[in-house]
């Protein structure tokens, strides 16, 4: 048996319609909502990655603050140190100069030297400028314990004692070192 021809059949007409097309009024609100979503992707996106370039620049400056700190800090104890040296060296200037000016002042300070030794039952040797050993003639007969010697590496207002296995060192330089470094500032020979 042959299959007979294939017969047409009408639609039905009582079948749902066909979608209709959008308006354009449709289609532009489409495309307006599609464009704000696309603004707000691009925007957050766009925040987050300056909130990123900001937060790298961030840490850059720090980095070139503390890179600018770290010589400041040490230029700080720099100019601390070579403020403490002039301090020293303007003090022995005035020094110098009020030992010139009255040698009371210079024997006050062999005194304080030699008494800083001890008793007096050791041989002691006097160091003097041979300029202050002059100036110091009259106080000469007072320190009987110590034989004056002049030297000429020694200082003007400055004096070294030697004793059998002591020393004290009051050159000028010496003295105010120390001075500074009782003070807390330190400093060493320039």
């Amino acid at each position: 048996m042959s299959a007979g021809p294939a017969l047409w059949r009408v639609p039905a007409l009582d079948a749902a319609p066909p979608p209709r097309p959008p308006s354009i009024q449709d289609l532009q609100q489409i495309e307006e909502q599609a464009r704000q979503a696309g603004f707000e992707a691009g925007r957050r996106e766009g925040f987050a990655a300056g909130q990123a370039e900001v937060q790298r620049l961030v840490a850059q400056f720090e980095a070139v603050v503390e890179a600018f700190a770290r010589p400041l800090g040490r230029l700080e104890d720099d100019v601390q140190a070579a403020l403490g040296q002039l301090a020293v060296r303007i003090a022995g200037a005035l020094l110098g100069r009020a030992y010139e000016a009255d040698p009371a002042l210079l024997a006050q300070l062999v005194r304080t030297a030699l008494d800083a030794v001890g008793d007096g039952q050791r041989p002691l040797e006097l160091r003097l400028n041979p300029a202050d050993a002059e100036r110091l003639a009259p106080w000469l007969p007072q320190w009987a314990d110590a034989r004056v010697v002049p030297d000429p590496q020694i200082g003007p207002g400055e004096a070294r004692v030697h004793g059998d296995g002591v020393r004290i060192d009051a050159r000028m330089e010496a003295r105010l070192q120390a001075a500074l470094a009782a003070v807390g500032h330190g400093g060493g020979t320039p």
